[in-house]
Order: structure tokens, then sequence, then C-alpha cells
């Protein structure tokens, strides 16, 4: 077993006014040649968008992009003719493929949006771009791993679809409880980002916005030390 601990503090951080992000990974001014990925995972950036401001129309290209609100709602408008807002207990994927432009908003008068987003390295490139949004009930997460999202020819439930093999698990924990994962392939290693609260892996402790990368497994357990809400990124490493 091979481990990798990102804690919260050591994250990048850039404050816009209008936008406050953390940075796991390298990404615009944050570059640290030591975080520029985990295996197939390119971004997680931790968002606090200001009430009536966002992100203006711009371009991705061969990425697939998934965007997890954790408060508010997020509006979001694209070429292809999607307008629509994303909400707490949604998620959105974007297979940027050939290319795509969007932008997102938040709305509110009063309240900013705090999202996650992550970026993959797709499977393929120059693949169709394609757009999805689901809800999840959140009571499917509860003390049990809940797919959010799945590789688009290994489909789990009503997970979205990407283009890659990689999968992102939802789980809500009550302290004490332990959940297990086993690793759809040998050379896929999970990434665990502590939403909130306080679990163990390995005997190691992460708390609220710390993350640690796990590799080398055919399995894990993750125990939680308190009420602790987590987010897995299953991806191939190479």
């Amino acid at each position: 077993m091979k481990t990798t601990i990102h804690r919260a503090e050591t994250r990048g951080f850039a404050n816009h006014g209008w936008l406050k992000s953390y940075h796991t990974f390298s990404f615009a001014s944050y570059q640290n040649a030591a975080r520029n990925n985990f295996g197939m995972l390119r971004v997680l950036n931790d968002d606090v968008v200001q009430p009536k401001m966002g992100f203006g129309t711009h371009p991705h290209q061969n990425m697939e992009i998934i965007s997890i609100p954790l408060k508010g709602a997020l509006s979001h408008k694209d070429n292809m003719g999607n307008t629509r807002a994303i909400e707490v207990g949604e998620v959105q994927v974007m297979s940027a493929g050939t290319g795509l432009t969007h932008s997102e908003f938040n709305d509110s008068k009063t309240d900013a949006v705090n999202f996650l987003q992550l970026w993959l390295i797709p499977e393929e490139m120059g693949v169709a771009p394609n757009y999805d949004q689901r809800k999840f009930d959140v009571e499917h997460q509860k003390n049990k791993l809940q797919t959010v999202v799945a590789p688009k020819d290994k489909l789990e439930g009503n997970a979205l679809p990407i283009s890659q093999q990689a999968y992102i698990y939802r789980a809500d924990l009550d302290g004490g409880k332990s959940i297990s994962l086993t690793v759809k392939n040998e050379h896929h290693g999970i990434y665990v980002f502590v939403v909130k609260g306080e679990i163990e892996i390995n005997n190691e402790a992460l708390e609220t916005r710390d993350a640690i990368g796990v590799w080398d497994i055919e399995s894990t357990e993750i125990l939680a030390r308190e009420a602790s809400e987590i987010i897995i990124v299953e991806v191939p490493m190479h």
C-alpha cells in the first residue's frame, strides 16, 4: 500500500474577491510540481462564489468535469443549449471532448455558493461533448457508498457517465461506522476527500477538507471517528 496525504491547510488558495478557491492540485497561479495530479484526477477545486457573481463564458476541451454543490445553487449555461441550475444533492458532469463553452453564476442576492469541481483526464481524446446532471437520494449514501459517477460503458445504478474508467462515490457516515471499498482494477487508486468530519484510513486521521490518496491496494476500510461526509474518487493511476 502506498499513500499520499494532502492536509487542508496545504492547498493552494486564490482570493479574487468574488471567488475564493482552494486548489488541491496545481491550478492557475498555484503551481506545485509535487501535486499536479493523483492518477487521472487532475483538478480538485473547492470554490466559494459570492452572491450575484460567477464565471463568464469560457471554453473547455478534452476533460471530464464534475461539479458537486455543497451549499447553494449554481446556474449553468452552455453552447449545447443546456440552461440549468445545479443544487445541493445534485451532481453535474461535462465531457468536454472536442470542445464546449459554458458559464456558471450564483443568482442569489444574499448567499454564497460553495461547490467542488473535479477534472479527470479522459480515457479517449476528441469525443463528442456531453452534459448531464442528476439529483441523488442522500438516504442511499447513509453509512454506505453511493456511486454518482461511473465509466459510460460500466454504469452502476443511476450513476452519471464519463469517458474514463473512474468512479466517484459519496458517503455520509455516523460516528463509529466504517465502510470498505474494493477497487475495480488493480491499477486503480482511491482519493478520499473529507467534506466535513473526521475519518481514519490506514491509521491516519483526516479532518474536514483533508484528503488522502491510496494505491497498490485491493481494498481499504474507512472509519468515521465522528459524523462525516466524504467523497471518494477511484481512478486509473496510469
